[in-house]
């Protein structure tokens, strides 16, 4: 059985009188381990689709299952539970704490957790290191360029070892040799830890470095590549 599956979801929307159905039955399995980029144009209903897997809204109907778990069923409580142990996200903008150094940034998912300040803190530097900024941790967001600062996001994404790794356009927000330095990064987590990730973009050159291309248009799939 796969890791997701997505069995006939839509997705509507209510706009005074009207609805809109963003997504239009969709049906998509991704194995554990697998590399997704959700492409498509401004619309298409790609981050709708993002936003779903990783709990932070819920389909208008079928049926979407994370490791065996039914997260469609879920209560808004029991759904928040579910995305503090099991997702990791990665934004366009950092969301960084300004005042925070970097291993407290990425110590923040683990204070939803039972761990201790010394397992804390231990797991934040190993998550630190394994992004490459061992030596930026006591660095201020300010004090790190672009690039950094996401690796900083991708570091807090994974320090819990959540099941499925979310990035919602990660190279958006930075140059081409830092775009390419977090994909590098990213395929790296993926093949060498086995990290789930789905990712949605418009860069065709980040989407390059996913095993799997999905295309969407108008709240449909349409195609895919690999």
């Amino acid at each position: 059985m796969a890791l997701v599956e997505i069995r006939n979801v839509t997705k509507n929307y209510t706009r005074g009188r009207e609805t809109v159905e963003v997504l239009h039955g969709i049906n998509l399995a991704i194995e554990a381990g697998d590399f997704v980029a959700l492409m498509g144009p401004s619309g298409s209903g790609k981050t709708t689709l993002l936003n779903l897997l990783g709990g932070l809204d819920v389909p208008t109907g079928g049926e979407i299952s994370v490791d065996n778990q039914r997260i469609d069923q879920l209560s808004s409580a029991a759904l928040s539970r579910w995305r503090a142990h099991n997702v990791g996200f990665v934004f366009q903008f950092y969301n960084l704490l300004e005042h925070l150094s970097a291993l407290k940034n990425v110590e923040l998912p683990l204070l939803l957790t039972s761990l201790g300040g010394a397992e804390r803190r231990r797991n934040a530097e190993i998550a630190l290191t394994v992004v490459g900024l061992a030596e930026r941790m006591t660095h201020k967001p300010k004090e790190l360029s672009g690039g950094q600062q996401q690796r900083v996001a991708i570091a807090r994404a994974i320090v819990s070892d959540p099941t499925v790794l979310i990035c919602d356009e990660p190279t958006g927000d930075l140059d081409r040799a830092s775009a390419d330095d977090v994909m590098r990064l990213l395929q790296a987590l993926n093949r060498e830890q086995g990290k789930t990730i789905v990712m949605v973009t418009h860069d065709p050159k980040a989407a390059e470095y996913a095993r799997r291309r999905i295309h969407l248009d108008k709240g449909t799939l349409i195609g895919e590549e690999t």
